[in-house]
């Protein structure tokens, strides 16, 4: 007899851990006097969480307490902290009842999938994007409605691409800056956005886990705009906290409940430890500043190494820490473009395919959120012109 298998047997892969795990095979096997391999391929950064974080996991660790389950929607000192960050770097006064502490952005966008669509329900939004988005969709039985973007619109959607659907969908999925491509919405494309969505009865959810990491530009909100909007955030990017699975989102007051329900049968709470540590991160502004500043100098000397490796058509790399890059000049899927570069230059980036099913075998992403030392040297091999 042969078993069924569940719907989730039809999501694709996230290509980026396969490119992680030959990258750690040749680093296995890497002979003495060969290369070592770096890691361009993934948005890891590479400073680790922030010393006060740190240093309040450590103490909460050693205390006699146990770090057992906290509320589903999150410690609420840490929520009315999260809220008065708002306050400080958006200037939106905002209601602590709103914060829910989640698993990770990635627990975010399954609890805001569920919350605010049903089954069979479009939702829009533009690629290159993260891949994720899309699988974690259709395995909920959410239907993408895929809006190709490119330097003509910024590599992000507009209200002209939206409203000139012949359905109008249920959702609107958004992220500035974006990943891959580092693109961002100006403010007053994203209030359009907001506004546009707000009057039609379109749900709309802003990724904003990039939020702190721009070079220019400053990020704003969506919550700015609109008080039906879904906020996720993360502390994994801007606050350096991959491994503590540790984020946010900003609810609508009418969802609330729903989210809290779902979290407290989904995941029941995020890590307690991480929320004590996230609570204290807030306190490595200055730490931080310091290594986004860091970045800004690695995006610099890739925005002039990829040039003069052949990488000529580059995404705009507003913020974030990741540049997509056109690689058809090579005459190679992308695919092949970074088995060789891995074999050759022993520098691990990622596909396009991962980001843009439909023409992600012509573009490549690179990510400098690594040492700057190890953007330098990565920037030295592949001027050596081997890819």
């Amino acid at each position: 007899m042969t078993l069924k298998v569940g719907v989730g047997a039809r999501v694709g892969p996230f290509m980026v851990m396969d490119v992680i795990a030959a990258a750690n095979q040749l680093t296995a096997t890497a002979k003495a006097d060969e290369p070592r391999v770096i890691h361009m391929e993934v948005g890891q950064p590479g400073g680790g969480a922030p010393e006060p974080a740190r240093r309040a996991a450590a103490c909460a660790l050693a205390a006699a307490e146990s770090l057992g389950y906290t509320e589903t929607l999150g410690l609420m000192a840490l929520r009315s902290r999260i809220a008065e960050h708002y306050q400080e770097w958006y200037r939106l006064s905002l209601q602590s009842s709103r914060v829910a502490v989640v698993a990770g952005a990635s627990a975010g966008f399954p609890l805001a999938f569920l919350a605010a669509f049903h089954h069979g329900d479009t939702i829009a939004l533009a690629t290159p994007c993260y891949p994720p988005y899309l699988n974690v969709m259709e395995a909920l039985g959410l239907k993408p409605l895929i809006l190709e973007a490119d330097e003509t619109t910024g590599f992000q959607p507009t209200v002209e691409r939206l409203a000139a659907l012949p359905v109008k969908p249920d959702g609107l999925l958004i992220a500035s800056p974006a990943n891959p491509t580092g693109s961002m919405l100006r403010p007053d494309d994203l209030a359009a956005l907001a506004v546009y969505c707000e009057h039609t009865g379109i749900r709309l959810i802003s990724d904003e886990i990039y939020h702190g990491l721009t070079y220019g530009q400053r990020a704003v909100t969506a919550a700015s705009f609109s008080r039906s909007a879904i906020i996720i955030n993360s502390f994994s990017k801007y606050f350096s906290m991959t491994g503590w699975r540790i984020g946010w989102m900003i609810v609508p007051e009418d969802l609330v409940r729903t989210v809290e329900c779902l979290a407290q049968n989904l995941f029941i709470c995020a890590p307690h430890v991480s929320q004590v540590a996230a609570l204290a991160a807030f306190e490595a502004h200055s730490e931080l500043a310091a290594r986004r500043d860091g970045y800004a100098r690695s995006r610099g000397i890739l925005l002039d190494a990829l040039p003069r490796a052949g990488y000529r058509k580059l995404s705009p790399a507003d913020g974030a820490f990741y540049i997509y890059a056109d690689a058809s000049h090579t005459g190679m899927d992308s695919a092949e473009v970074c088995a060789k570069m891995l074999a050759e230059q022993r520098i691990a980036i990622t596909p396009g395919h991962d980001f843009d099913r439909g023409r992600g075998a012509s573009f490549v992403r690179f990510s400098y959120c690594a040492t700057e030392a190890d953007v330098a040297e990565a920037a030295r091999r592949l001027t050596a012109g081997l890819v």
